[in-house]
């Protein structure tokens, strides 16, 4: 591991054990982590990094295989992931840091807070869940779908299929470009690998109650999962709560910017997150 000797702000690639991680820091305060989703990049976070930058030190990495940190054959699981994540945090020296992560970051934001609470000032999971059970068919056929889908027809066709159901509405066609041109900026491999990490069972649902942070969960009402199941796990945490942001889909962050940025901004300025900027809410951009 490489100490990160840069400026406070910009984009550097900092060395975590086998691989390079590509990141981008922005503003000054408490810390506040991103962790995209699958076949995204932190470029996905801009209306999140440009709002929260004037309140809080951002940042947002590419995760192991996406963007443009290294892109091994091996590696893929949701505890390899924390175990980067962790390490990125330690080479920047940040302390505790306030974490949001979405569909696949949520769940690795859930390994981090039970691997390395320390590190772990709050959590914000955004569609996501602590476990993916890998069971049944049943459970399994998404990946098989997807599986299938790409093998025959590749990641661009697949993320346009994607794209209609994340983004539906006429005036959201450039967040359909743009999500459509990152994932198809992706290694197949690298994305399959990531895809299967997924599938594999993995679960930390059985150690929740380690998990005394804050946490607020947000969920899209036609994600797609059902907002009962996202309930569910919040009543199992010591100190979470549940708030759903209606007429949205999986992409919440990038489809209702304004609605999610609210709301996690209220978040993350209330007594109970136990912040040094209590109360300061960034102004709207």
């Amino acid at each position: 591991m490489t100490p990160a000797n840069a400026a406070p702000d910009g984009e550097r690639r900092i060395r975590v054990d086998d691989i390079e991680i590509h990141c981008q820091t922005a503003g000054d305060g408490p810390p506040l982590l991103l962790i995209h989703g699958l076949g995204a990049s932190a470029r996905d976070w801009g209306p999140q990094i440009g709002f929260f930058r004037a309140s809080y030190r951002v940042i947002a990495f590419d995760l192991r295989g996406h963007g443009r940190t290294s892109r091994p054959r091996d590696g893929y699981s949701i505890e390899r992931f924390a175990q980067d994540t962790a390490g990125l945090l330690r080479a920047l020296e940040t302390g505790p840091v306030h974490v949001v992560g979405i569909s696949l970051g949520g769940m690795i934001a859930f390994q981090l807070a039970v691997d390395a609470p320390d590190l772990v000032r709050s959590l914000t999971i955004v569609n996501s869940g602590p476990a993916v059970p890998a069971g049944t068919f049943k459970q399994r056929l998404p990946l098989y779908i997807r599986l299938v889908y790409i093998r025959l027809l590749g990641l661009r066709r697949m993320a346009v299929a994607i794209a209609k159901r994340l983004f539906p509405a006429p005036d959201h066609e450039a967040l359909r470009q743009s999500f459509v041109d990152s994932v198809a900026s992706n290694d197949k491999r690298c994305y399959l690998a990531s895809l299967r990490a997924i599938f594999a069972g993995w679960s930390v649902a059985d150690r929740l109650g380690q998990i005394t942070c804050p946490v607020l969960a947000v969920a899209a009402d036609q994600d797609y999962t059902p907002v009962a199941l996202k309930q569910a796990y919040v009543d199992r945490l010591p100190n979470a709560r549940l708030d759903v942001i209606p007429d949205s889909r999986h992409a919440v962050p990038m489809e209702k910017p304004g609605e999610f940025n609210a709301l996690l901004s209220q978040f993350l300025s209330s007594p109970a997150a136990d912040l040094d900027t209590r109360g300061a809410t960034p102004e709207a951009h």
